[in-house]
């Protein structure tokens, strides 16, 4: 995972944890596991539109 090692993860977690405290790691857990779930989500949303109008482009083409 980036080139970082399990020593250089763990250091950073100790780190993590020392700035935080440990009552705070489960509350910005929650908050990243948060933000990345509405991330997926906008980020299918726009496949999903971007999909939906390349499909919808040759049969307008079609039509004309």
């Amino acid at each position: 995972m980036f080139g970082l090692g399990g020593q250089e993860l763990i250091l950073i977690l100790l780190i993590v944890l020392l700035l935080f405290g440990a009552q705070k790691l489960p509350e910005l857990a929650k908050g990243l596991g948060k933000g990345i779930k509405e991330f997926k989500k906008a980020q299918n949303e726009i496949e999903e539109e971007f999909n939906k109008t390349v499909d919808d482009s040759p049969k307008k083409e079609k039509k004309a």
